[in-house]
């Protein structure tokens, strides 16, 4: 069964994040890395895996990034050090 991502990058502890929604976190997440994506994480340098959390369809992940992009900016720091109170790349072993 196919699932789907919706994850929180930062561009350091504290720094800029970005909400963004996908498929293939994985894959995705290599993107912003290599900078694929012209626009904000390019522009930010947003890049660190700090958060995510999966769904089992479409609409439930893309209704919780809707909710999580209207949050307060406290609230999202909040949601991210509640599992990751050190900011780990949580993709950092994922590519060789």
């Amino acid at each position: 069964m196919k699932k789907y991502y919706v994850y929180i990058l930062a561009s350091k502890r504290n720094g800029t994040i970005y909400i963004g929604l996908t498929n293939d976190l994985e894959r995705r997440i290599l993107q912003h890395k290599n900078k694929t994506f012209k626009g904000f994480t390019e522009k930010y340098d947003v890049h660190l895996l700090v958060y995510f959390e999966d769904f089992e369809s479409y609409q439930e992940a893309y209704s919780r990034e809707r909710q999580m992009k209207k949050w307060k900016r406290e609230w999202k720091l909040n949601l991210i050090e509640k599992d990751n109170p050190s900011w780990k790349d949580l993709s950092e072993d994922w590519y060789s």
